[in-house]
């Protein structure tokens, strides 16, 4: 400790104006209580997203199997009596089943974008405050 005090003397050129160590700069101070806030809060809304992203990729999954599921019998339906009016639904319920299959890469890459976002913040906020307390 006494070795980083003697360090930032040397770099200092000008007249002292030094307000002591670097833990009582006020500038210093309020720029980490602002970043530790806006970390804070943005873990928060990060979190809050990643809940809803969980649910809605649930919701998803859901979906996709229901739809999945219903494209098999009417499948099956066509076989057994094929239809005009059969085969259009089937043709439209197949492009709905792709459009939320498709959905549902893109959910998953945005998931694991936050998941690595929300990892990032909580090793800056974890390395924050080992700094903080060292």
């Amino acid at each position: 400790m006494e070795a980083e005090k003697n360090d930032s003397a040397d770099v200092e050129t000008g007249p002292s104006t030094s307000h002591g160590s670097d833990g009582d700069d006020p500038l210093r101070q309020s720029s980490e209580v602002l970043a530790r806030g806006l970390s804070s809060m943005l873990s928060a809304v990060i979190s809050d997203f990643d809940c809803r992203a969980h649910q809605t990729l649930w919701s998803q999954d859901n979906l996709f199997s229901v739809l999945d599921r219903l494209t098999g019998e009417l499948d099956q339906l066509l076989e057994d009596a094929p239809s005009p009016f059969i085969m259009q639904h089937a043709a439209k319920i197949s492009s709905v089943r792709k459009r939320v299959s498709s959905l549902n890469s893109l959910l998953k890459s945005i998931q694991g974008r936050i998941d690595n976002i929300d990892r990032m913040l909580s090793i800056g906020t974890s390395h924050e405050k080992n700094n903080h307390n060292h």
